[in-house]
Formats: structure tokens, sequence, C-alpha cells
């Protein structure tokens, strides 16, 4: 295979929803970053909802992204807590995929506390191709030829061949 080919994780973001400031977001502020090894940001409210008590603007999150080896090495362990299944539903158009994590306790060397309580995430993964970067890039930026885009078919047989994933 052609070395430009190959698929590599581009990055991995971890996001829990709390959906209240204060000292709820702050605990789950603790956990993503005991979990994940690096300090999370807060994420926050796009629209008002009054039947659930948020405002525009308000925190109601944190989100940490991985890249390089952490995200390798996060990505392993988070498909071992699936039990390495997800459904072919969860690959959007770009062959980048999003699975969810019930209760951080499920994590290695994660106990239950109730003064914490449970904290569940969301994982998101962008896999790319090498020569991405033209895209982004701010001089001479360019279209990415359609050889180089990632296709779900794509995401879905290199899960499958490097990280033993079964898609459903």
């Amino acid at each position: 295979m052609n070395a430009m080919q190959a698929l590599t994780v581009d990055k991995v973001v971890v996001h829990m929803g709390v959906g209240e400031s204060g000292e709820r977001l702050s605990k789950a502020e603790d956990l993503l970053r005991r979990i994940t090894g690096q300090s999370p940001v807060k994420t926050f409210a796009r629209r008002t909802i009054p039947a659930f008590g948020i405002k525009k603007g308000a925190p109601i999150g944190c989100k940490v992204t991985l890249r390089g080896k952490k995200a390798e090495a996060f990505v392993q362990t988070a498909l071992d807590i699936v039990k390495r299944r997800i459904s072919s539903l969860q690959f959007d158009s770009q062959g980048n995929f999003s699975f969810g994590i019930e209760e951080h306790t499920d994590f290695p060397g994660m106990i239950y506390d109730p003064k914490i309580g449970i904290f569940g995430m969301d994982v998101s993964v962008c896999l790319e191709r090498r020569g991405a970067r033209v895209t982004r890039r701010a001089i001479e930026r360019r279209r990415l030829p359609s050889c180089q885009r990632v296709t779900p078919q794509d995401a879905i047989t290199f899960l499958r061949e490097r990280y033993r994933v079964e898609v459903v």
C-alpha cells in the first residue's frame, strides 16, 4: 500500500456534558483530567433551553482534544470499554466515528466515589490520510483530492485491521 494512503488517527475529542455549571462541572473537569492526563476546556451552551434551566453562554460541559500517541492509546482503551463493537451508524460521511461511554468507572484505575457520582462521556475520533494538511495550511491552501479523502468504508476497514473492532 502507498504510504500516503495509510490512515492515521488525527485527533480524539473526549466530551463530558454535565448540563450545569458549578460543583458538578468542576468534578467532571477533574475526572477528565485524571482520565486523559490533559487539562480540559469548558464548553458553553449555544442557546437557551428554559425546560432544562440552561442559558445561552453558560458553561455546561468540558472537553479534551488528544493527538498523537496519547490519542491512539486512549482509542485503544476506550474501544476495550465498549467491547470492540461499534455500529455502522456511528460513522459520518468523512470516515470519522463517535461512540459513548456510560460510566467513567469503566476506565482502569477509576473507582466509584459517592461524592463524585457517575459521569458518562462522548468519544469522537477523526481519521485522516497523510497530506490532509493542504486543506488547513495558511499558504497555498488547496482542496483535498478525492483519492485522499476518507470514506466510511475505509474507516471501517481501518478499525477492523488495526484495532480488531467488530462493526455491526
